[in-house]
């Protein structure tokens, strides 16, 4: 693995958010401004073909990347801000279970992603 690629990787790894590859890329540039796009493009697929790294589409229109060795946790996106937060529901994860061997299946693995916006409005700051 070259050094920018290690970059790139590292910047993955600390990032508690779901970059896309454009912030990935302006976050990686900062600590190696030889890093191009491209190599950015070319390393999230070399990391997401070895399993290392996972896309994410959360309906914005952009891929969005996250390290695939984390543990566990579903996605609430707010269709406001396109704020992601992450969580872990031990009902909903019981839950599942259940649907899958009430329907004869072992569950191996899921991705829930619930899409919201804020029951209370926003308010501006004042002036």
């Amino acid at each position: 693995m070259t050094g920018q690629r290690r970059t790139i990787a590292r910047v993955l790894s600390e990032a508690s958010d779901h970059p896309d590859a454009e912030e990935l890329h302006a976050r990686a540039s900062r600590l190696d401004p030889r890093i191009s796009i491209a190599t950015v493009y070319r390393t999230v697929k070399l990391l997401e073909e070895a399993g290392l790294l996972e896309k994410r589409d959360f309906g914005d229109g952009r891929a969005r990347f996250e390290d695939s060795q984390r543990a566990h946790h579903d996605h609430l996106i707010d269709m406001d801000t396109g704020h992601v937060i992450e969580f872990c529901d031990p009902e909903i994860e019981a839950l599942q279970e259940r649907i899958a061997r009430r329907l004869g299946y072992r569950l191996l693995g899921h991705r829930l992603e619930l899409y919201g916006e804020p029951l209370e409005p926003k308010s501006d700051p004042p002036d």
